[in-house]
């Protein structure tokens, strides 16, 4: 699969799942991105805003398997995985796979499970795998969690730890619907007699793993290698930022800076795909200080300001 096939592709997914979920373009993309970067997703929005539907609607508009995992202050780590179940007929023990076991998983609520119950998350998305009993067992190719988590509530909640938000390569949110959107989505509503709607599969498993094969013939030159580190470095030196930008977001930045490319057609990254996707693969690594944080300060600004201050190289060293 070359670019322009694999941007056909993409773009016939994101109008499958348009045509379920009343959402603005932008947020599919988003969702798109992580999917070619090989990455996962954190979704934070309000309830009931469509986040559930999306994740299961991508998952069928890619033809792939779809699980979901309803996080909740008891649930155990085995109840992620999996566990060894005990055999009495020959005395043995089988593995019992888990819920993670599946190529698309929607860990729903995710910061509403304790910190040992969110780390066993952290091999599966790192790994492609999980350890139970000291043994190891691969998830299936390709795998790939969308995460949701609900801002309102803090009874109950557990904030994910920086490691895990690292994980991440995109955060988003969907937000409201504006006027028309909210009378389309009552529109779409009266024509079906099911609550949610329904979404046909547009690929299957291998054309997926071909997809996620395209960002990496995607040309990169010096002149972006050396902004996108710039952009990390900047982040550690912001007053209002006590932890920026790892090296792993640095990588991820470049990751999902080519998959913005493949969406646009195109063989080669630009500045403005480096600014486009800035936005939602780092503001969500950074931690602010907390002098920043009383005065309400946000990521997403502190990522604004540091896009306006380094030096854009010029697109035409970017194409040449």
């Amino acid at each position: 699969m070359d670019v322009p096939e694999a941007a056909a592709a993409c773009s016939r997914v994101v109008d499958e799942v348009g045509g379920a979920v009343v959402a603005d373009r932008e947020f599919l993309d988003r969702v798109t991105l992580g999917i070619l970067a090989r990455g996962h997703v954190l979704l934070e929005d309000a309830p009931g805003t469509g986040k559930t539907l999306s994740a299961r609607s991508f998952a069928t508009a890619l033809g792939l398997e779809f699980s979901r995992i309803q996080f909740t202050p008891d649930l155990l780590p085995s109840d992620v995985t999996g566990t060894n179940v005990f055999d009495e007929r020959d005395g043995s023990f089988s593995f019992s796979p888990g819920p993670v076991f599946a190529n698309v998983v929607l860990a729903d609520e995710i910061n509403r499970a304790p910190p040992k119950t969110q780390a066993a998350l952290l091999e599966a998305m790192e790994e492609g795998q999980v350890t139970v009993d000291g043994d190891t067992h691969e998830l299936p190719s390709p795998f790939y969690v969308i995460a949701t988590q609900n801002p309102v509530e803090s009874e109950g909640a557990f904030p994910l730890p920086e490691a895990q938000l690292d994980r991440f390569a995109v955060k988003t949110s969907i937000g409201y619907p504006d006027d028309d959107g909210e009378v389309e989505l009552l529109r779409r509503r009266a024509g079906r007699a099911e609550r949610a709607p329904t979404v046909e599969r547009v690929l299957d498993p291998d054309a997926v793993a071909a997809l996620r094969e395209v960002p990496e013939t995607v040309r990169v030159e010096d002149d972006l290698l050396e902004y996108m580190a710039a952009l990390a470095r900047a982040t550690r030196e912001d007053r209002r930022v006590d932890v920026g930008v790892s090296p792993r977001g640095t990588q991820r930045l470049f990751e999902t800076a080519r998959a913005a490319a493949v969406l646009a057609g195109r063989e080669f990254v630009t500045p403005d795909d480096v600014k486009r996707v800035a936005e939602p693969t780092l503001a969500h690594r950074l931690v602010l200080t907390p002098d920043a944080a009383v005065n309400d300060a946000d990521e997403r600004d502190v990522i604004a300001d540091v896009l306006d201050r380094v030096a854009v190289p010029t697109v035409e060293a970017a194409e040449a």
